[in-house]
């Protein structure tokens, strides 16, 4: 049987490199971007070329309820069953709590969050029906501790890790793994606001001395997949020590 993937936010940063290292591992593969169809479906392209796997593209927000039960319903068609689910796309949000908007906030938790739902509420009952499968939620290691500044990311990244943590319990019968990994600081994009001397400053407080490549988390997700069984509910930190 083939092997097969669904992952969220994978246009660019951590979903790029995670779409990387399925594909070079065989998976079929969904992908999901908000904006940047034209970047998703080069790499597609790309992919399907190297590795002449089936490849299908979907442009949305996934914060929408009907868009995301809609496309992860007709991504589980085509690609037949659902192996991995990897659950990356999400924002960040800097600022002061009482500077925040309310509209601002709820589409932090309504990004973060909610698509968690949307896409386990598609593949559940089919990585039930076959007795497998490995759900893998992208968190942050401020959704262990909190971050001054950014109280409702490190909000959303909480809740993700309680999610992950309840509903590995709720699938452990089934076979199904639930994993989350909590990132530290990644060389992506949603770190591009940072100068470079604020960059240099932040990577001597992180032990290793480094930002975490995008193929980093890759290499986790893959290490997930490949884990016994066994482990479940867990959330992974790739921090560096920072925490």
């Amino acid at each position: 049987m083939k092997k097969t993937a669904i992952i969220t936010g994978a246009s660019r940063g951590i979903g790029k490199a995670i779409a990387t290292a399925l594909a070079a591992e065989g998976y079929h593969l969904a992908l999901f971007c908000h904006s940047n169809i034209d970047m998703l479906k080069d790499l597609a392209a790309e992919l399907q070329d190297k590795y002449k796997i089936e490849i299908y593209t979907y442009q949305g927000d996934i914060a929408n309820s009907e868009f995301a039960i809609t496309s992860c319903k007709d991504a589980l068609t085509k690609l037949g069953h659902v192996d991995v689910l990897v659950n990356n796309a999400g924002k960040a949000s800097i600022g002061l709590l009482t500077d925040m908007s309310v509209e601002d906030w709820n589409s932090i938790i309504s990004t973060n969050l909610s698509p968690l739902f949307y896409t386990a509420k598609v593949v559940v009952p089919d990585m039930v029906k076959n007795k497998a499968g490995n759900i893998i939620n992208i968190s942050s290691m401020w959704g262990t501790v909190g971050a001054s500044c950014e109280v409702a990311y490190s909000a959303t990244k909480g809740g993700v890790n309680s999610f992950t943590k309840a509903l590995a319990k709720e699938l452990a019968p089934n076979g199904i793994a639930v994993n989350a990994i909590a990132c530290g600081v990644v060389d992506t994009d949603m770190n591009g606001q940072l100068s470079p001397e604020e960059k240099a400053e932040l990577a001597e407080e992180i032990p290793v001395g480094r930002f975490c490549q995008p193929s980093e988390i890759a290499d986790m997700v893959l290490a997930i997949i490949k884990a016994p069984s066994y482990m479940t509910g867990q959330i992974i930190g790739v921090d560096g020590g920072y925490i």
